[in-house]
């Protein structure tokens, strides 16, 4: 009975006075534990690193970060430098991993009319820009204009067309300036033709192709693409055709999908099954036919030439087929429907 009373006497017996008293610590007199805490907040600790060839610790932002693979960092450039061929082999690996994950995104991106919302059609005979606006617009929308009382005028921005070559010029000009991308796809066009008053010249075309691509236009990047196939202007190289066309399947809009189905052809030609089969996929489930065709055909036959056949999953070619329709239906409108069938000119 006594112990419990004596230490009933030693904890006051008010528990809101236990609470409110505060032990001093013996070695530094500090009683506040939130002032300790905050005292450590405000120390700022950085993120250290160490370099890959000497082994010397530093702050990761000062450090000397590897430009390809970002993957390794170094305490000076004389560092990088030595180090550089014992990385070679693991930086190659690393910057083709990155490659891979961009090219073979899973999400296919694409644009829409800036009228409808609708996705673009895949068919770029099927949409236009105007040197106005700058703005991509479906055919039917531009069917919906021409049958309206202001025919004429861009379904977009409702501007007159140009009066002259020189306003067309100015016109897109302008629109370059701002860094439209469409705008210098489109300019590429009148050296390609020689028309619009300027002359014929091949080289400015790839210049602004390439400005094009630079600025999200994958058309510009395809096109360049195509040059370098066919050996237009310059000499036919397929490795740099394959490049371009994968700067354009990594980008937006109807090109990508043309220059996934180029890629694929390519890949297979070379062996490489399963990075074909990744590129028709992407391609069809955003709405390619052709492309889905051939993984139609990979699934269906067990005989003959296609060596894809087995790479084929059931679940994988389920998904396609849902993925190919739900792209066909955010596609589809009865104005373009009717513009398809009377055949409209844009």
């Amino acid at each position: 009975m006594s112990t419990i009373d004596g230490n009933n006497d030693q904890r006051g017996g008010d528990s809101e006075e236990i609470t409110s008293n505060k032990e001093e610590c013996i070695s530094c007199g500090q009683n506040n534990v939130d002032d300790i805490t905050e005292g450590i907040d405000s120390m700022g600790v950085s993120d250290m690193s160490t370099c890959a060839a000497c082994g010397k610790e530093g702050n990761s932002d000062d450090m000397n970060t590897c430009n390809k693979c970002k993957m390794v960092k170094y305490c000076n450039a004389a560092c990088k430098k030595k180090h550089r061929k014992k990385h070679k082999k693991a930086c190659e690996k690393r910057v083709a991993e990155l490659h891979d994950e961009a090219l073979f995104k899973s999400v296919v991106e694409c644009k829409e009319c800036p009228i409808c919302l609708l996705t673009l059609p895949l068919d770029a005979d099927e949409s236009t820009i105007h040197s106005c606006c700058g703005k991509r617009i479906c055919i039917g929308c531009e069917y919906a204009m021409k049958m309206s009382e202001g025919k004429d005028l861009c379904a977009f921005c409702r501007t007159p067309p140009a009066s002259s070559d020189e306003e067309e010029i100015e016109r897109t000009k302008n629109l370059m300036d701002k860094g439209n991308a469409e705008a210098f796809n489109y300019f590429s066009g009148y050296y390609i033709r020689g028309m619009n008053g300027m002359p014929q010249d091949y080289q400015k075309a790839r210049e602004l192709w390439l400005k094009a691509g630079e600025h999200g236009c994958a058309e510009g990047y395809y096109n360049l693409g195509v040059v370098h196939e066919h050996g237009n202007g310059v000499d036919i190289d397929m490795k740099k055709a394959k490049y371009y066309w994968e700067l354009a399947a990594m980008n937006l809009y109807e090109w990508k999908v043309q220059s996934r189905r180029l890629l694929g052809s390519i890949e297979g030609q070379a062996g490489n099954d399963h990075r074909a089969f990744k590129h028709y996929t992407i391609a069809a489930r955003a709405g390619d036919k052709g492309c889905l065709d051939v993984i139609k055909k990979a699934f269906e036959f067990k005989d003959g030439l296609m060596r894809l056949r087995g790479i084929v999953t059931k679940d994988e070619y389920a998904k396609t087929l849902r993925g190919y329709q739900k792209a066909q239906d955010d596609m589809k409108s009865d104005m373009r429907d009717k513009a398809a069938t009377l055949d409209i000119i844009l």
